[in-house]
């Protein structure tokens, strides 16, 4: 069992990690970009990563806290789901009705690595192999959603 602290700091090394792995990579508008802190440009639409001592995740969250406004905007990127999956490979798991840490209300649009520990150096390989084409594919889904979804917004 690691102490708080030990525990933050292996986290901290490993998101650190992947932050300079991913760094020389430019995004699908070949800008340079903070991949940790992915800027959707759209508010209340977050393209979060995590990772646990029991899995490592990517999900679009939507955050809007009217829940008729999250609802459509879900809806909304239900109609891209195909497009989502063509960059993607794979399907997304999709959840209207999810909650973050402190009980608030969101959807979830995401994929989950099970089976990995990021307290584990050795399960680093793992999670950065399934992380990096993820959010590569997310963001060439965002370059074509994100005015779709401006629009109809």
């Amino acid at each position: 069992m690691y102490r708080r602290e030990e525990a933050a700091a292996i986290k901290r090394a490993f998101w650190t990690s992947l932050g300079q792995y991913l760094k020389p990579i430019s995004s699908q508008w070949h800008e340079k970009v903070n991949w940790l802190n992915y800027k959707t440009g759209i508010k209340d639409i977050y393209l979060r990563m995590d990772a646990d001592n029991k899995q490592a995740s990517i999900a679009f969250e939507l955050t809007h806290a009217d829940e008729v406004m999250r609802q459509l905007i879900f809806e909304i990127l239900g109609t891209l789901r195909p497009m989502l999956e063509a960059a993607t490979g794979e399907p997304w798991l999709w959840d209207a009705q999810a909650y973050d840490e402190h009980g608030r209300g969101l959807c979830r649009i995401g994929t989950t690595l099970s089976g990995v520990n990021v307290m584990k150096q050795e399960d680093w390989p793992a999670i950065i192999s399934f992380l990096k084409p993820r959010l590569l594919a997310a963001d060439a889904f965002w370059a074509d959603a994100k005015d779709i979804i401006e629009m109809q917004l």
